[in-house]
């Protein structure tokens, strides 16, 4: 019962991941496309946490640490970017 679970949290967040990327290339603002690639990423990281869980496998939880570092790297780089014009002070 537990993999049906699963299964039926991967379509959920696969969908989300859908809606995600949608907002990413359609967003009307700069703004708004920052937040869809961070809530992009989150649900990256929840599906490499549910495929883990599925296969029971330790690497795909590794990997979902990974990405959740770069993730918000790339939130804090591209925000400073907006709001400076400048990344490196």
């Amino acid at each position: 019962m537990i993999q049906t679970a699963i299964v039926g949290s991967m379509m959920v967040v696969g969908l989300s991941m859908l809606m995600a990327l949608w907002r990413v290339l359609r967003g009307p603002s700069v703004p708004d496309r920052i937040l869809g690639l961070d809530t992009l990423s989150i649900a990256a990281i929840a599906e490499l946490m549910l495929f883990g869980m599925y296969l029971d496998s330790p690497v795909y939880f590794e990997a979902a640490l990974i990405i959740a570092l770069l993730g918000f790297v790339s939130t804090v780089v591209l925000s400073k970017y907006v709001l400076r014009r400048d990344i490196v002070e």
